[in-house]
């Protein structure tokens, strides 16, 4: 059964290797070996980690215990993280993490809801009702990597 809680400090590592590990497996798909070896470098430094995560408030999807994904929801509408377990890709944990998300921000009352959205991610975002406000090219550690920014409006 899948169950969404709030993060606590000891997620951190798990969370961290979920990145890695779909960064590595999944958008490997969309992007070079390059570019995915430095959006998700072999030598993170765990505390810069910790406090990215502490400043996210990620909501945590689990599985019997096991860590399958997270996301977050910043104050106005901001979608920062959003990962699916690589191995629970297509099982629904992002659709409950997505679902999660936007009944949280009803809640408090946003209208607007935006991301920058890998390649990888684009048509799950556009099943969701995101539309392509812009494509951009960021640099991350010297590499460049395309995306989009999305949003959503309710």
């Amino acid at each position: 059964m899948l169950t969404i809680r709030l993060y606590k400090e000891s997620d951190a590592e798990a969370l961290w290797d979920l990145h890695f590990y779909t960064i590595r497996n999944i958008n490997i798909q969309d992007y070079s070996q390059d570019q995915v070896e430095a959006w998700a470098p072999e030598r993170a430094d765990l505390s810069v980690w910790k406090s990215v995560m502490e400043n996210l408030s990620p909501f945590v999807a689990e599985i019997n215990g096991e860590i399958v994904g997270y996301t977050d929801l910043q104050p106005k509408g901001l979608i920062d993280h959003f990962f699916c377990h690589h191995d629970y890709q297509g099982q629904g944990v992002g659709k409950a993490l997505m679902t999660h998300v936007l009944n949280i921000g009803k809640q408090r009352g946003l209208e607007r809801f935006y991301s920058e959205v890998s390649i990888t991610a684009r048509p799950f975002y556009e099943h969701f009702g995101f539309k392509v406000v812009k494509e951009q090219e960021i640099e991350v550690r010297g590499q460049t990597l395309r995306n989009f920014v999305m949003e959503k409006y309710i």
